[in-house]
């Protein structure tokens, strides 16, 4: 209900807004009035136009990931079935390295213990999981959120059922504050190094790719706060989206390395 009540509000001020037009018509005679100056119109002003074609691709980014778990089975095709604490274990299992030196491997696995009945869930890392349609095929996928430790930085995954095959269309660990999803996409907030500033980042569901792709970055100005050291920068450093270097087009496919991106007030 309250979803429907900014568009009953809009349509009421309209109707009223007609009812006054209407009012007022019928005592006016019809002349045209001056609606005041037209701005010009400006088109977009294209920058050398003669300039030659690169002779290498643009830099690369880490924009998709996609593979499937290995030791955890989908029945019925319904994500709801498996056990969120046995997909991010399996994950653990099969991707050590990714989690920083050993001793870091270890704090996040242990803490995962925590996550089973007899715990402390106090201690466990895993955050409520979410399950939403993020392909548009009528079926949930599951959102997955971690903590790492000891960096603290948030893990976000996204899995989807093909068949009895779990496989993971999303994968990116970043210092997050905050995520959204928002029809068929997910949205993450970073906190940027300048204050007062945010990263947003948008993953969109790609069905050629069949993952969630890198679609949208901002860097955004989100309340006050003190400048850092030098103004604002026009073009603030920050790694690759998907800090996972698991970015695949293909299940048990991987490729090395995240490559770092250079982020600029506005949309990349």
């Amino acid at each position: 209900m309250p979803a429907r009540r900014p568009a009953r509000t809009a349509l009421a001020v309209a109707a009223a807004a007609l009812l006054t037009a209407t009012a007022a018509a019928c005592g006016d005679t019809g002349g045209l009035r001056g609606a005041g100056a037209t701005p010009s119109a400006v088109s977009p002003v294209r920058l050398w136009p003669g300039l030659r074609p690169a002779s290498s691709p643009a830099y690369p980014y880490d924009v998709a990931t996609r593979e499937t778990v290995k030791g955890v089975t989908v029945s019925g095709g319904d994500v709801r079935t498996v056990d969120p604490v046995d997909v991010v274990e399996a994950e653990l299992r099969a991707h050590p390295d990714d989690y920083g030196p050993k001793g870091a491997y270890r704090a996040t696995a242990g803490r995962m213990r925590q996550c089973r009945p007899g715990g402390d869930r106090a201690r466990c890392p895993l955050l409520e999981p979410y399950r939403r349609d993020l392909t548009g095929d009528g079926r949930a996928e599951l959102t997955l959120g971690f903590r790492l430790y000891p960096t603290n930085q948030t893990a976000v995954r996204v899995y989807t059922a093909e068949g009895r095959r779990l496989v993971q269309v999303l994968a990116d660990d970043d210092a997050i504050v905050g995520v959204a999803l928002a029809r068929r996409a997910l949205i993450e907030r970073s906190p940027a190094d300048v204050s007062g500033y945010e990263y947003r980042t948008t993953w969109v569901w790609d069905p050629v790719q069949r993952a969630m792709v890198f679609s949208r970055d901002e860097y955004l100005h989100v309340g006050g706060g003190r400048h850092g050291r030098t103004p604002s920068p026009p073009a603030p450093a920050r790694p690759s989206p998907g800090a996972s270097s698991r970015s695949t087009s293909s299940p048990n496919s991987s490729s090395p390395g995240a490559s770092p991106r250079t982020s600029s007030p506005g949309v990349r």
